[in-house]
């Protein structure tokens, strides 16, 4: 294929002309590719948050051989030096496109204050509503034309840190759209259908109320437009463009197209075996199917629709099951991005609150630990395929390349495309960077 993408009316003649089915064998994923790569492609994050806090001793910095490893063996990956949990197969063999980060060092070793540190990069502290980096990033990568939501999180555990989820000052139009879960269907011994169990994830008060038509929801829409931009026009008052904002990104959220997009009923069941039943699987699934869409900004929580990952007993039976769900929930993410010509857009960031104690309790868990912890960070604009700093043999300190939480923030900023340093104005007239830190130029692709 020449090196020059054909534009948009070179294929639409060969479409014309009957040459398309021929030739395109040939030169597509040459096309998808150099597309994929092109810094002018809009691009996407997905967030993979960890509540409770993920023992990075299990995961991703293990210490075989000292008494704080535990039982758990480590394994090669696609990644020449670089070693994962065996609990973590699949994910091993997409290791050339991670960059795990062992080097993280934060001081807030409480879930709530933890949780807001590092979703928003700022102690929960002072009269300034931070928003959260999810609302920030969101608000930078969307565009005017976009249908649907900006930023979806599905099944975000906000009871932890109610602030640490939120647009804070940036406001209601910056909210994320929640996407909550049921449980799956109880086994039979005959199945009525063939995903019923599979958990239904579906947008926070989607479906029109019964006995309203698409056309009918469509006519009130437009009324409803109509007479509040008569409305607005007089006022300029903050608290009712607020208003309008949350009842807006409300009926926007009813349109077909926007359910449509949600419906995970619509995947092969074969593919949604793949990443997994549950609220985790089946939110990579949908946060794959959304980042198609072009929704900038997807956020996945694993963690039992709380603090899943707070193995203060029992940690290692605890861990091997999360790390399975992790492991086929998002190595199949990656798998399906990279099919898709996707990943080179899209950058994926794994992290918790905090890590978790290199030393075993008495009760076979791991305690709290933010001094010494690890985050990952894969996809678009990331060098995968290594570690980024190193602790002690025990896992008990930083001993090389220590950064914060600012740092690792900032970078997924500048993988993005973003820069850090981008300020947004509070309502008292004062600018707040992105990420107050300085990106890991070492993880940059």
């Amino acid at each position: 294929m020449n090196s020059e993408l054909l534009d948009r009316r070179q294929v639409l003649r060969l479409a014309g002309a009957g040459l398309l089915g021929a030739c395109c064998a040939r030169w597509l994923p040459a096309l998808a590719t150099a597309a994929a790569a092109d810094p002018r492609r809009r691009r996407s994050c997905i967030l993979l948050w960890m509540a409770g806090g993920p023992s990075q001793t299990d995961t991703f910095d293990m210490k075989p051989g000292h008494n704080n490893g535990g039982p758990f063996q480590e394994i090669a990956t696609s990644a020449p030096g670089l070693r994962f949990s065996e609990h973590l197969p699949q994910l091993a063999a997409h290791a050339d496109r991670l960059a795990v980060v062992r080097s993280l060092s934060t001081k807030e070793g409480d879930h709530d204050r933890g949780t807001h540190l590092v979703r928003t990069g700022q102690p929960p502290m002072g009269p300034v509503a931070h928003p959260s980096i999810a609302c920030a990033l969101a608000k930078e990568l969307a565009t005017p034309a976009q249908s649907l939501p900006a930023y979806v999180s599905v099944a975000p555990p906000q009871q932890v840190s109610p602030a640490a989820f939120g647009p804070g000052f940036l406001g209601p139009s910056y909210a994320p759209a929640i996407v909550g879960s049921q449980p799956p269907a109880p086994a039979t011994a005959v199945q009525s259908a063939p995903q019923a169990n599979f958990v239904d994830l579906t947008l926070d008060d989607l479906d029109l109320p019964a006995g309203v038509s698409e056309l009918q929801a469509a006519r009130r829409t437009q009324l409803w437009r109509a007479w509040e931009d008569k409305f607005l026009a007089l006022r300029h008052d903050a608290a009712f463009h607020a208003h309008h904002a949350i009842y807006r990104k409300a009926a926007d959220l009813m349109r077909p197209e926007v359910r449509a997009a949600f419906d995970l009923k619509q995947e092969p069941e074969e593919t949604r075996r793949r990443y997994g039943p549950g609220v985790f699987g089946q939110g990579c699934l949908l946060a794959r199917r959304l980042v198609e869409r072009g929704v900038p900004f997807v956020e996945v929580a694993l963690g039992a629709g709380g603090l899943g990952w707070d193995t203060h007993q029992d940690n290692f039976t605890q861990v091997r099951r999360l790390s399975a769900e992790l492991d086929a929930g998002w190595a199949t993410l990656m798998t399906e991005l990279q099919q898709r010509g996707l990943l080179d857009s899209t950058t994926i960031l794994w992290i918790g609150e905090f890590g978790r104690t290199p030393a075993i309790n008495q009760m076979t868990g791991r305690d709290h630990y933010p001094q010494a912890w690890s985050c990952v960070l894969g996809g678009g604009g990331i060098a995968g395929g290594e570690a980024y700093g190193r602790t002690s043999a025990d896992g008990m300190v930083v001993e090389e390349n220590q950064v914060g939480i600012g740092d690792v923030l900032a970078t997924l900023c500048a993988a993005l495309g973003v820069p850090p340093d981008h300020e947004n104005i509070t309502d008292a007239g004062r600018p707040v960077k992105l990420a107050e830190g300085t990106a890991i130029d070492a993880l940059l692709a």
